[in-house]
């Protein structure tokens, strides 16, 4: 059997962090498995789902690393659905009901009142031919609920059903379904919820493991029996636990908080991102994994907590930090070329400044410094200025080496008796215009002996 796994968000907006906590936990498992990674999207509800999103998903997944093998729309598939539904009202298990809005809530008001379960009565069952039309005369149109296999004869007599799956992330897990109101499958207008289309897909596609956030665990309960009931074999199912901004707070795709793509435009690497979403809330240590196949070795989704984990942006600064720091020229060269930096002394640039940089975009700020000069400087006492341009007649002639700065220091502290930061802050502000930044003794090489001079204050 090929381990298929599928995303399958809902094109109403912009992924966040904890979207791309489903989608790589479903990706990495394919890679651990040699799978395969479907990308379906679900948009059945017509009027809120947007190509747009739908475009803007699989550029924030390509940027992630993740490269489905197939994508799908399942508003291109609405026939599947119709010929599912059909089955299911063939074989008596998909009823139609035509209480309002106001009316259910009105009767579960009442249940909870009596300290009752809110569950439905099934009280559309009841219906003979001549109620339903009756109903249909006064304008009112069915929605179409599931009826679940939680009974032994007397359907308004449910008793526990239990449906038990071995999870791939939370082990053992049970739900019984007689604690469930039988499940809204169609809508008044014909439309699908998400249950059966999600299924029929699963069916259809091949799905073998299903993978997503926690909140979904009741939700396996009523799909497994929907599989059961379409006479298919249920896949495997997994329930990650769920990403809270450190107050608590769920996050959402309408808010646009944490969205991968606000992340990408504030300069956090992807591999950042893709760290933090895997490994927190795992048994693991989160810490920067410098690509996906790394990320992949240590992906263990037994290994993940049952509890919600609260994800703080200050967290990626820290593992951007540490990518940049360690990331190889080799790797950062066609971005850099994009700053415009290029040429024999780019790679050394890149050595001498990654170290500093909290984003590679703030490397273009230190190749202007390189190139042109520090532009404002940090003011210098009189004091300092004066022990500055005697220290630039000080300087050895080009060309310059690794060895330059230590050279020309020591010379400058024999003639003028300073040492420590009174020597090196007024050399760092002259050069750099920066009270902190890469180390001289990297930068020095990179500058040009004439265009130094004009540096001189």
């Amino acid at each position: 059997m090929t381990v298929t796994v599928r995303f399958a968000p809902s094109p109403t907006g912009h992924i966040h962090i904890g979207n791309a906590r489903t989608a790589l936990f479903n990706w990495l498992f394919a890679q651990k498995h040699k799978g395969r990674f479907i990308q379906r999207f679900d948009d059945t509800d017509v009027q809120r789902s947007k190509q747009e999103y739908a475009d803007a998903i699989l550029y924030d997944l390509h940027w992630l690393g993740i490269f489905p093998d197939a994508i799908d729309y399942q508003s291109k598939r609405f026939e599947h659905y119709d010929a599912a539904a059909k089955r299911l009202k063939s074989a008596g298990v998909l009823y139609p009901c035509y209480e309002t809005p106001e009316e259910l809530e009105l009767k579960r008001k009442i249940l909870l009142s009596r300290r009752l379960p809110p569950v439905y009565g099934r009280d559309a069952l009841k219906l003979n031919d001549a109620d339903k039309a009756a109903h249909e005369e006064a304008g009112r149109k069915p929605h179409w609920r599931f009826l679940l296999p939680n009974f032994a004869g007397d359907p308004f007599a449910p008793t526990r059903t239990e449906v038990q799956w071995s999870d791939v992330v939370r082990g053992s897990e049970t739900v019984d379904l007689a604690s469930l109101s039988d499940p809204v499958l169609v809508r008044e207008d014909g439309t699908y919820l998400y249950t059966l289309p999600s299924v029929v897909d699963d069916i259809e596609m091949g799905v073998s493991h299903i993978i997503r956030g926690d909140d979904h665990v009741t939700n396996t309960g009523v799909q497994i029996a929907l599989f059961n009931a379409l006479g298919a074999e249920p896949p495997a199912f997994g329930h990650h636990n769920l990403l809270t901004t450190v107050s608590g707070e769920g996050l959402s795709k309408r808010s646009g908080a944490l969205s991968i793509a606000g992340l990408r435009e504030a300069g956090i690497e992807s591999m950042a991102v893709a760290s933090l979403a895997v490994l927190l809330g795992t048994s693991e240590n989160v810490s920067a994994v410098p690509t996906m196949p790394e990320l992949a070795e240590r992906f263990e989704p037994e290994a993940t907590s049952k509890s919600a984990s609260k994800f703080d942006p200050e967290e990626l600064g820290v593992l951007n930090r540490a990518l940049l720091h360690s990331m190889r020229f080799e790797d950062a060269a066609t971005r850099l070329l994009g700053l415009g930096i290029s040429g024999d002394k780019a790679e050394p640039f890149w050595i001498a400044v990654r170290g500093n940089l909290e984003t590679l975009g703030d490397a273009a700020h230190w190749w202007q410094i390189v190139q042109n000069g520090p532009g404002a400087v940090e003011a210098l006492s009189d004091e300092d200025r004066v022990f500055v341009r005697e220290a630039f007649d000080l300087l050895p002639e080009g060309p310059w080496d690794h060895a330059t700065w230590k050279l020309w220091t020591d010379q400058v502290k024999e003639k003028s008796g300073r040492k420590g930061k009174g020597l090196f802050m007024p050399l760092r502000l002259a050069l750099t215009g920066q009270s902190s930044g890469p180390e001289l003794a990297d930068l020095l090489p990179l500058l040009d002996p004439e265009e130094m001079l004009a540096r001189r204050p």
